[in-house]
């Protein structure tokens, strides 16, 4: 039986008994429905996750530290990398070789330190932290009351919230009671900061000249340096009032101050790795820390971390961290497709009942169709055909319906979001790559069932088939 007669003939069929059809077929839809909410939340919620990180910077960042550094230390480079006396120091070289490797678009050193700023000549001690130019995308300063820095040399500051309540008197909120960053911020803008650090001034003296005006020197093979601490002030501008937390995912110790990147660099701050850094005063090179390098592309992460590790340094990334994350989703993946497809395994049944009714409804016709020509197989094909149909159409009708169930849902969760006071989100995503397994899934779903009453009708013997009444 050639194809064209087959689809006429199972479009015929299905029409003929509508109401049955429909109501399998519905069955199906609702199946394939389920399967693909279910599916697209979990997709949704991790597309949601991989924005957040995406936007807070940490997504396609590098966290790079030197083998000197005991705290950067992991048990892989104990045992497998050199020992830390024979590490490369985090130095600029260093940096600039860093910054030159593919798919790395910088890499900024990490300054941070703990000093005194003084707001209306009352003391508060804090963490300040640098930010490249870059960190405007990050996603805690889309609701930022103010501006992001004009330059990055210029002698500006953003606060984060919590300090900005520290500054104005304020105890922190929490939940109903929390302060509203607007009413942080009118008393706050374009106010002025008194900064009081310690500089470091290097200079190299002679081995055997005395130690005067703070300066501790450091002996090499050549010469000996020496550097003074020195005590500064520095008076910089609010500019800028941040509700999320930008160092929300480093840990315990986080800053809660922000200075633009080259303004922080050309004070000279003195941070603790300058007491461990002798290679500092020998070479006039600063030396870091910790350097954040941002990645071109998310995927090359890895290739760029065993680059930076094959010249000597530690690296830590969010992809590291996000390894049993990534479990997590599978795992969930397969209960929701499972729960899912539970509707779509029910509506399996409907399709068997349904057809095995046909058989019983037209046993005349297909003992006429074989008395004529057509061989067993053409009748499997006919009822296979059938099933097919049925999944097809379903499937078209509940990957629609599955959508709508997401969008619906969605929008409701935005609505009660925006009442509190949050900014909207994206929950479900139904990518094409969904839409074609639903599709398939269900068509395959329809086939097996199909299946049994198709060699059911195939087995029939013409003879008792005419004779039937």
């Amino acid at each position: 039986m050639k194809i064209p007669d087959l689809t006429e003939l199972a479009l015929r069929n299905l029409r003929e008994s509508l109401l049955r059809n429909s109501l399998t077929t519905m069955g199906i839809s609702v199946g394939v429905a389920s399967l693909v909410a279910m599916l697209s939340l979990g997709i949704g919620l991790q597309q949601l996750i991989s924005r957040r990180l995406v936007r807070s910077g940490l997504f396609d960042t590098v966290v790079v530290t030197s083998r000197r550094d005991p705290r950067g230390m992991g048990r892989d480079e104990e045992r497998n990398g050199p020992a830390p006396s024979e590490s490369r120091v985090l130095d600029e070289t260093a940096r600039q070789e860093i910054e030159r490797l593919s798919n790395v678009i910088e890499a900024y050193p990490d300054i941070r330190f703990r000093t005194e700023l003084r707001f209306e000549d009352k003391p508060h001690m804090t963490m300040i932290s640098a930010l490249p130019s870059s960190a405007k995308a990050n996603d805690a300063f889309e609701g930022m009351q103010g501006a992001f820095f004009s330059s990055d040399t210029a002698p500006e500051v953003i606060l984060q919230k919590t300090f900005a309540e520290e500054l104005l008197g304020k105890a922190p909120g929490r939940g109903v009671d929390e302060t509203n960053v607007a009413d942080l911020a009118k008393p706050l803008l374009g106010k002025e900061l008194t900064m009081n650090y310690a500089q470091r001034v290097s200079g190299a003296v002679q081995p055997s000249a005395p130690v005067t005006n703070g300066a501790i020197p450091f002996d090499n093979s050549l010469a000996a340096a020496s550097y003074s601490v020195v005590s500064r002030e520095e008076k910089v501008k609010i500019v800028g009032i941040a509700d999320l937390d930008p160092e929300s995912m480093r840990g315990p110790i986080r800053a809660k101050v922000f200075l633009p990147l080259k303004f922080a660099e050309g004070l000279h701050v003195m941070q603790s790795v300058d007491l461990s850094e002798v290679s500092r005063a020998a070479s006039g090179q600063p030396v870091y820390s910790s350097i954040g390098v941002r990645v071109r592309n998310p995927a090359q992460i890895q290739a760029v971390e065993d680059a930076i590790k094959n010249m000597g340094f530690n690296t830590f990334s969010i992809l590291d961290a996000s390894r049993g994350l990534k479990q997590v989703f599978a795992v969930l993946f397969a209960f929701l497709g499972i729960f899912g497809s539970l509707a779509l395994v029910v509506a399996s049944i409907g399709i068997v009942n349904t057809l095995v009714m046909a058989i019983l409804e037209r046993r005349r016709e297909i003992g006429i169709m074989k008395a004529i020509g057509a061989s067993d197989a053409d009748v499997m094909w006919l009822f296979l055909a059938e099933a097919g149909a049925m999944g097809i159409l379903g499937g078209v009708v509940g990957v629609v319906l599955g959508w709508t169930i997401g969008q619906v849902i969605n929008l409701g969760t935005n609505v009660y979001l925006k009442r509190q006071g949050l900014p909207p989100e994206h929950f479900w995503a139904v990518p094409w790559g969904l839409v074609g397994f639903a599709l398939l899934f269900a068509f395959g779903v329809s086939l097996v069932s199909g299946w049994y009453p198709a060699g059911r009708a195939a087995r029939l013997d013409p003879v008792q088939a005419l004779r039937y009444e």
